[in-house]
């Protein structure tokens, strides 16, 4: 881990620059795959399975035999975890319903806002290096909950074609109505153009490498709607002398086994804490079974020394991590000046893990700051806001003034007449009644 201490602010951008490679160079492989897909769909995916994935398969659609199968592998003790975790994430994401109340802007005018659940959604699970099963859950159990028509997941298979059973189990769980055996650039493509077994879909979640995240922002710019960029992982941790050295070895290590682009950092006011929190990543990495990938990741973690909090926070919104603990004994005071961060994790008994799996909270969220922009999924994110308005005679006598004038003044004659012809047509009904 690399340790600044007191930079000025204008050297930040340079010191927070992410481990990533260069999004043209990856773009450049990437659009070759997706060009591919969309002209021979299935057997691009069947080529690249074998290519990139070893996998030889002679079917891309995960059938229910092997679902049924799954649930079977699946252990007791994880499905009561499955379930408990199922149960917060629900909570927390039925608390966001929302019920909007017409509004009367002016008399005999009325608008109001209606969510309506997107019809076809389609979900990508990593399943490489970590079969991310949870991620399942946090996108699964909002989409149930907003009423999505149809879910289309796809996830990589194994050497031998298949899906982890605690993919397909929790992909069942929570009601996802095809899975496809597809991972990378390639199975981002079958979700946005479509394939004979993998339907079009319309929004498109879920985290994945730089290549997975090249693959989203270039269909977005095709029409189809994704969730977010959402790249490598990251954690950001702001600690006082009131931290556990133990516990934030622990929290960077959480994210420096992701993968080897991940990036962790640490801020503090403390330089003892940084002496302290070295110590414990060397005995702490070495038990890891990861330990060699979070090894490398670590070479990409950097930890600051600073003056005070406030310019702490300053460096941490300049960030805008993915996550963001704060160990700090005025942990909720500091929180309220946090405004980048995809997700805050406050106090030593927080950790960013239990946000990962089953506090209820979405673990699908912004990184590579743009948390400056962005929120982490949540049940709005499957939903579109419709609105809606109705005007009554009277109503339209009370704006009609008003629209006629602004559409004249930008020289829109056309919408000044859609008024001006109701108008006239009012007029006229009246002076035919007198």
């Amino acid at each position: 881990m690399q340790i600044i201490k007191y930079p000025e602010k204008e050297t930040w951008a340079n010191l927070l620059t992410r481990p990533t490679a260069r999004l043209k160079e990856i773009e450049k492989k990437v659009k070759p795959i997706l060009k591919k897909v969309k002209k021979k769909g299935d057997k691009a995916l069947l080529y690249y399975a074998l290519e990139l994935d070893k996998a030889v398969l002679t079917d891309l659609l995960v059938s229910q035999e092997e679902i049924e199968e799954a649930k079977k592998q699946v252990s007791r003790p994880l499905k009561q975890a499955i379930a408990k975790a199922y149960k917060n994430i629900e909570k927390f994401h039925l608390a966001q319903q929302e019920k909007f109340k017409p509004v009367s802007t002016m008399t005999g005018v009325t608008c109001w806002r209606k969510s309506v659940p997107i019809q076809r959604v389609g979900f990508y699970i990593p399943g490489g290096t970590a079969p991310l099963f949870s991620t399942v859950l946090m996108l699964g159990i909002p989409a149930k909950i907003a009423g999505c028509e149809q879910v289309i997941m796809t996830t990589p298979p194994n050497r031998e074609g298949k899906v982890h059973p605690a993919i397909l189990y929790t992909a069942d769980l929570v009601g996802v109505s095809k899975i496809i055996k597809s991972g990378g650039a390639q199975a981002i493509g079958a979700l946005a153009y479509g394939t004979s077994q993998t339907p079009r879909v319309y929004k498109i979640f879920g985290p994945g490498n730089q290549f997975v995240t090249a693959a989203k922002q270039l269909v977005a710019k095709q029409g189809v709607a994704i969730d977010m960029p959402a790249g490598p992982s990251e954690v950001a941790i702001l600690a006082d002398d009131t931290a556990n050295p133990a516990f934030i070895a622990a929290d960077l290590l959480s994210q420096a086994e992701h993968g080897i682009d991940s990036q962790t950092l640490l801020v503090t006011t403390n330089e003892e804490i940084i002496q302290k929190v070295a110590i414990e990543l060397v005995a702490q990495i070495e038990k890891l079974p990861r330990k060699e990938m979070a090894r490398i990741s670590m070479t990409n973690s950097r930890c600051f020394l600073v003056r005070n909090h406030e310019e702490a926070l300053d460096l941490l919104n300049e960030y805008a991590p993915e996550h963001l603990i704060i160990a700090t004994q005025d942990a909720k005071v500091l929180a309220e000046r946090v405004i980048n961060a995809g997700s805050v994790f406050l106090g030593n008994y927080t950790p960013e893990a239990a946000g990962d799996y089953a506090s209820g909270t979405n673990h699908t969220l912004p990184t590579n700051g743009f948390a400056k922009a962005y929120s982490g999924v949540s049940l709005d994110s499957f939903m579109k806001k419709i609105t809606f308005q109705h005007i009554t005679e009277e109503g339209l006598q009370n704006i009609g003034g008003i629209v006629e004038k602004m559409a004249e003044a930008e020289m829109l004659i056309a919408h000044k007449e859609a008024i001006s012809i109701r108008l006239r047509h009012l007029q006229e009904s009246k002076a035919n009644n007198q």
